[in-house]
Order: structure tokens, then sequence, then C-alpha cells
């Protein structure tokens, strides 16, 4: 399988193409990893501009030779450029699997309101740095490869799922990239926010007339959280009980995602589809 890699958002150093390279040669030979110099470029905060980030992805995306798309990793900026490039994709695009989590949220969402059936959140070659990453590189690799089922969120059923930061789910609401999430199984994540700004984001979310079709949330992990002055005086589990409380969505307890090595692999959608 030839899996293309590209970072809409921010960039990835020679070094980390390399480390994930040698994971994937020992751990899943048949892995064909293809970095695309876009990856190394810097302009400013991006990974070049946003005409060469959108260049970039839509040339891949329609490259008939490729069979999936990995994201690079997360940061910001993939908004800035989600619209256009999915409006540029052919058919070859729908055809490969699509793989990441964090800012690449935005493209996710995007690509699951076009009908594209072959998305998930889940490890970017970005993880390789954290303690434990080769581990999540090995487990991208087994969905992108084999749909193994090791690798998947164990509380996935037979309704359909989807997982979000909760950041970018709350900024891509009412845009274009919203993608129809009546009947799923939500899981939402978050990092390096302070509580009550996740509270103000779920609070958009759960007063969202279309977030409140789903069929629940699950609440992924919450982590690298900032001391807040005052205290905000309630776990994050507790902020997300609230807000479902609030307004009338199920709270369906935990799922196994998150910005760490632990995070398992959400296709979006129905198992099976």
């Amino acid at each position: 399988m030839r899996i293309a890699i590209v970072a809409p958002s921010t960039p990835i150093e020679p070094a980390l193409a390399e480390t994930v390279t040698k994971i994937a040669a020992a751990s899943h030979p048949d892995a064909e990893l293809l970095f695309h110099p876009q990856c190394f470029l810097r302009h400013d905060h991006f990974a070049g501009d946003d005409a060469t980030r959108q260049a970039a992805l839509v040339e891949v995306a329609n490259d008939p030779g490729i069979d999936a798309i990995w994201f690079a990793r997360g940061g910001y900026g993939s908004c800035r450029i989600a619209a256009d490039a999915l409006a540029s994709m052919t058919p070859a695009a729908r055809r490969k699997r699509w793989l990441g989590y964090s800012d690449a949220g935005f493209l996710l969402a995007g690509l699951y309101s076009m009908g594209f059936r072959e998305v998930a959140h889940g490890p970017m070659p970005q993880d390789a740095r954290r303690e434990g990453g080769a581990a999540a590189v090995e487990r991208a690799l087994g969905w992108l490869l084999t749909s193994d089922p090791g690798v998947l969120e164990p509380s996935l059923d037979t309704r359909p799922a989807a997982a979000f930061n909760i950041t970018v789910l709350s900024q891509l609401l009412g845009t274009p990239l919203e993608p129809n999430l009546a009947g799923h199984v939500l899981m939402l994540e978050e990092v390096s926010e302070h509580a009550y700004r996740t509270d103000r984001a779920l609070f958009h979310l759960t007063e969202n007339p279309s977030i409140r079709r789903v069929a629940g949330i699950r609440m992924g992990r919450f982590s690298l959280v900032p001391d807040n002055d005052p205290d905000f005086g309630r776990t994050p589990e507790e902020v997300v009980r609230y807000w479902c409380e609030r307004s009338g969505i199920a709270y369906l307890g935990p799922a196994d995602i998150g910005h760490d090595a632990g995070n398992l692999v959400v296709p979006f959608g129905a198992r099976g589809q």
C-alpha cells in the first residue's frame, strides 16, 4: 500500500519522517510511506503558505497511485485550505483512506460531509515523538493497511461514530465543513485548554440543534489542562456530564482517545460501512 503523508497545518522535521519510516519498515513492510516535500516547508506558523499546502493535499488526493492519505500532524492551519482543497478533489480521492486527528479534524469533517467512506480519527506521524509513539504509529498503519480491529476504540458498536477535538468541532459548526452527525456516537477529546474554555466550547456544541441529534457523547482524555485562577471547581468529566444533562444528550462514558500515544482509531460512520 502506498501511503502519502502531507501536512495541511504545521511542519514536521525530516528526522521524524526517518523515524516513522523505520517503524513502518519493521512492523508493516507492505506499507510504502511517501512523505511529500511540503511536509518540511516553513512559512510563518505553517508548513508552506496556504496555496502550497492546498496544492500538495490536492496532488496526493487526486493521484490514482496513492492508496491512503495520512496527515503528518495537527497544530493549526487546515481550516484555511479545507473548503477549496475539497472542492478540487476528483473521484480518485474518494477511493482512499484518510487518517488524522486534532487540527486535521477540519478536513476529516469536510471529507465525511461529502460522503467519503474511509475517514478515521487516529494517530499521526508526529506521535512518534511521544513516549510510546512507535505503538501509535503501528496502530495507525494497522488501520490504514488492514482495518485491524485491535486498533479500534473498544466501545464502537453498530451505531455510526465520529471523533473530534472539542475546539475544532466547535469552530467548524455552521460552516460548509460540518458533517451530519445525527444518530452518531460522538467522541470528544481536548488538550491544553483551560477548564472554562472547554466549558464554553461544550456550551456551544451542546446548544447546537445538529449536535443535539447525536446518539450520545463519549468523553476522551482531557490532557495538559492549565491551572485556572480562580479554580474552575469541576473536573473535566463533571463539565461534560453537566452539558450533556442540560442539553438532553446521553452521556455514554469514556472513550480511549486523546492527544497521546494511547489514542485509538475511530472510523467515521458505521462499522462495516
